[in-house]
């Protein structure tokens, strides 16, 4: 309990947040014609919410796995490295550690890494309850937009523009924090060629896969220079 109360006032923020997406997700999914039992289990056992917006298109759409696999890892590229990152922080956690593992997300693995935990709180069981916390926020909201969405009679014409809406926010947000903006411009740069080349319907998956060795190109570049100038 300790370990609660001091984890808790860290995901209030969170909690704003994956409410407010949890429940335009819920109610997509009831737009895409998807009863509530589908957020509310893939909440539950993917948590991932901008894969979860991509899995609805990927539901609606042809059976293809080897699709669905790709474009998860490309996603959650970013997972590996924070990963990488809390390695000694979740190590000795004992069961937890899988659970921690399952459900660290961006917001979790800023509050876990960055937390300055109280002195006479369990360290393990403080990142638990921030994870569990910040995973039920987003199992509650998109449970309940689920079932809003079935129960409330509004229209809801452009709500499955959410998506686009929120990675172009993401974008604006990274593009405004970024002094430099090469990677930005090459990914767009990299998209508009793909889709030229590809067409509309098959152009994604190239893109993601020709920005990634793009930028690793870029980033071993400057790593090559360094070592040669130590």
């Amino acid at each position: 309990m300790r370990a609660l109360r001091a984890a808790f006032p860290y995901t209030l923020p969170i909690f704003a947040a994956f409410w407010f997406l949890g429940l335009t997700y819920g109610i997509y999914m009831h737009v895409c014609g998807f009863s509530f039992w589908y957020p509310m289990l893939m909440s539950a056992t993917i948590f991932a919410g901008s894969a979860e917006f991509v899995a609805a298109d990927m539901l609606l759409g042809a059976f293809n796995p080897l699709q669905a696999l790709i474009m998860t890892l490309m996603i959650n590229a970013r997972h590996l490295f924070y990963g990488i990152s809390m390695l000694d922080k979740y190590r000795g956690n004992g069961l937890k550690d899988a659970y921690l593992i399952f459900g660290m997300c961006d917001e979790t693995f800023s509050i876990n890494y960055t937390a300055n935990i109280p002195a006479g709180v369990d360290r393990g069981w403080f990142m638990f309850f921030v994870t569990l916390l910040n995973h039920f926020y987003w199992f509650s909201g998109a449970t309940l937009g689920g079932i809003f969405g079935s129960l409330l009679n509004f229209n809801t014409d452009g709500l499955d523009f959410v998506m686009t809406a929120m990675f172009v926010v993401i974008f604006l947000e990274q593009w405004l924090k970024d002094q430099q903006h090469t990677s930005a411009l090459l990914g767009l740069g990299i998209a508009w060629l793909s889709l030229l080349l590809f067409g509309a319907d098959s152009f994604l998956i190239p893109a993601m896969l020709a920005i990634l060795a793009v930028l690793t190109w870029f980033y071993k570049k400057p790593l090559k220079r360094e070592g040669q100038a130590g």
